[in-house]
């Protein structure tokens, strides 16, 4: 009998339980104290089953992004709807959630090791590496990486590859829907590019409103969609068209004029 509980890519879990506490306790008034986050649609987050499920999502910082909604899932989960108020709901986390990073990147230094521990799916990048344009194969040891942590539990990815905004959707993330056939859940984030440095470590500017909006799952034909069809629909579901280019202007006024106004009435 195995006293040492781990997860299938070999970390144990008491360890990883005491990370994601530490690091949520820690990180808990970035999002609510020195900025303010606002969370719509989080009552989807407790329909859905205990793995196979993908969360797809823009991108704007490398840490900061992943770090928030391993918050609002775990308060979602513990009945909080839309909130994160009373860190209490980080005792008891969500094991099973992961994330996928650039293996560079989670090897870059001490936070993003310890990040890495408490739930990265590492993988290499086929399009770039430190800094300059790569052309280079998928490795299926990644991919098989990827399906393990979807058959263990849910994956948060950002199919974008990059923090630059409107970026296009890399394909690879529709062969995987097509595999592994999840439930994909689209987040679209915003105000973190605002608010911390390009990494998500370091506050950059205080009191201002961030923004998660999960929204229902992607009705999604495996066997009859192409992949580019797969992609298209990811690239309007997280609002990354070229389309939603002045939606994302109108967005930021009226995000700005809440924020006024509530600090009007502090």
């Amino acid at each position: 009998m195995r006293i040492i509980k781990r997860n299938p890519f070999g970390h144990i879990l008491f360890l990883k339980k005491w990370l994601i506490r530490i690091s949520g306790f820690l990180s808990h008034r970035r999002f609510r104290g020195f900025n303010e986050l606002k969370i719509e649609g989080s009552e989807v987050i407790k329909s859905l089953p205990d793995n196979n499920v993908l969360f797809v999502s823009n991108h704007q910082t490398y840490f900061a992004d992943v770090v928030s909604m391993f918050h609002v899932f775990n308060a979602s989960l513990k009945g909080r709807v839309d909130s994160i108020k009373n860190v209490g709901y980080m005792w008891n986390p969500k094991l099973n959630l992961y994330f996928i990073a650039a293996k560079e990147t989670m090897t870059s230094g001490l936070l993003p090791r310890i990040l890495a521990y408490a739930g990265s799916v590492s993988i290499e990048r086929t399009w770039r590496s430190h800094g300059k344009d790569v052309d280079r194969q998928v490795k299926m040891s990644d991919i098989s990486k990827i399906g393990i942590a979807l058959n263990d539990g849910w994956v948060i990815t950002f199919p974008q590859g990059t923090t630059t905004p409107f970026k296009p959707i890399r394909k690879g993330t529709a062969f995987l829907i097509k595999q592994y056939r999840p439930i994909v859940i689209p987040i679209v984030i915003d105000g973190f590019r605002r608010s911390f440095d390009k990494k998500g470590i370091r506050i950059k500017k205080k009191n201002i409103l961030q923004t998660i909006e999960i929204k229902q799952p992607l009705k999604i034909d495996y066997e009859n969609e192409s992949t580019e069809e797969i992609v298209k629909k990811i690239e309007f579901a997280i609002e990354q068209h070229p389309s939603f280019l002045k939606v994302l202007s109108e967005k930021e006024l009226k995000i700005q004029q809440e924020l006024n106004a509530k600090r009007q009435w502090v």
